[in-house]
């Protein structure tokens, strides 16, 4: 009973977030259509009921536009837009109701693995809500055993596939990143730490390509060939992205982040379809790699 009311909930999201506003009519409609309704529609007084629930779980206010005929829509919609906890929850869930209204198609949707660190990603969580300090026995991949490492929890951010924490690292006295599938154990003490004032962690990475931090962002212009364009006018490499030139067969885009080792093996995947014209140091490294890269294949 309460996984079919929490369901409902994650469904009247989904449904009135993707039409904008829509009738109760319109609602029960869609409602019908769906395997949860078993073929009754959706009561008014329940209906109600369900977005006070909302309000209270998810903190998604539907509100309701009297002229033109009722129509229902999110009152607080920027919150669900742009809060990329929520959503991603939302849209986590949203996926899981329709697998579990298509037990059918299972097989067919198809996921990505995140791997096993995902283990200490709630004990992490616990340890950054109370802000107790955490132990961790950690090995990096470039380290040749494990060792201890002291952290004041602060964030976590997923990144192709792998949780990690971000926080300050009492052995280093800076704020380090740990991989959570690299830690072999964690322990949560009972010792407290302050949060720091003024801390965003979306600030913090705000010039950062993916996890790794560095104090130096530049501004980075890259050319684009062929398909490559259409695909970064898609899906941007960071939210710093601007196109500021489209020629034939070619667009060039500004960038303002870190020039980092993730955002270098970026690069190199894109192959001869993206070429790096400023700043000039980045170009230069660029071009030794794929040098180092050719001479591996050489006969």
């Amino acid at each position: 009973m309460v996984k079919d009311l929490f369901y409902r909930y994650i469904w009247i999201i989904d449904t009135i977030y993707r039409a904008g506003k829509i009738t109760l009519n319109e609602l029960n409609e869609r409602w019908l259509a769906s395997a949860q309704s078993d073929g009754r529609t959706m009561p008014r007084r329940t209906f109600i009921n369900s977005c006070e629930a909302i309000a209270e779980i998810f903190d998604i206010e539907i509100a309701c536009e009297r002229k033109n005929g009722y129509h229902y829509y999110i009152k607080n919609v920027d919150d669900v837009v742009y809060d990329g906890a929520r959503k991603w929850t939302i849209s986590l869930l949203t996926v899981n109701n329709i697998i579990n209204e298509s037990r059918q198609l299972r097989s067919r949707i198809l996921f990505e693995e995140i791997p096993s660190g995902q283990k200490h990603l709630l004990p992490i969580i616990n340890a950054m809500r109370e802000n107790n300090v955490v132990k961790l026995i950690y090995q990096s991949f470039n380290a040749d055993k494990p060792k201890a490492y002291t952290l004041h929890p602060y964030c976590v951010k997923v990144f192709r596939q792998r949780w990690y924490a971000i926080g300050h690292c009492c052995e280093r006295d800076t704020i380090r990143t740990f991989s959570l599938d690299r830690i072999h154990s964690l322990s949560t003490t009972d010792l407290h730490f302050d949060y720091p004032e003024g801390f965003e962690p979306n600030e913090f990475f705000e010039p950062a390509f993916g996890v790794i931090k560095e104090d130096n962002p530049q501004t980075i212009t890259l050319k684009a060939y062929g398909i490559e364009q259409q695909y970064l006018k898609a899906l941007p490499l960071h939210h710093s992205q601007e196109e500021i030139e489209r020629g034939d067969g070619y667009t060039i885009f500004r960038y303002y982040l870190c020039t980092t080792y993730d955002f270098k093996q970026e690069l190199l995947s894109k192959g001869a379809a993206i070429e790096v014209l400023t700043p000039a140091a980045l170009r230069h490294e660029i071009h030794d790699m794929i040098t180092a890269m050719h001479n591996r294949y050489e006969e």
